[in-house]
């Protein structure tokens, strides 16, 4: 059998993380639990074989399968890359606000800034 890779970086399990958020739903059912148990919950192929009561390679081949749709979703939609740029516009708006001497009573400007610290997060 060939040496499978299961390690991913921080970085990678956070941008898999990311597209599976935003079009996981799109994926087959058996794709997003074995898509999940490796990304989301750090398990390994054997592992997950075992559950699915298939072969490691199996496995394997699920998992990258769905990183593939996963990815082509992203290229063809570019929803992940839109939000990104959204929360960037969010934040420059923030940051514009927050130094700018505008009327308006403290309570209503709390209110803003709460509701773009929310969109931020969120």
């Amino acid at each position: 059998m060939s040496s499978l890779k299961r390690e991913h970086t921080i970085e990678e399990r956070l941008e898999l993380s990311m597209l599976y958020d935003f079009y996981g739903a799109l994926l087959k059912e058996n794709q997003q639990r074995m898509f999940e148990a490796s990304i989301l919950e750090d398990y390994n192929f054997s592992e997950i074989a075992q559950d699915e009561g298939i072969t490691r390679q199996g496995a394997y081949d699920t998992v990258k399968r769905a990183t593939k749709q996963l990815e082509m979703y992203e290229d063809k939609l570019g929803l992940v890359a839109r939000f990104r740029e959204q929360k960037k516009m969010l934040e420059r708006l923030r940051d514009k606000l927050e130094g700018m001497e505008v009327p308006g009573s403290r309570t209503e400007w709390k209110e803003v800034f709460r509701l773009l610290e929310e969109m931020l997060d969120g």
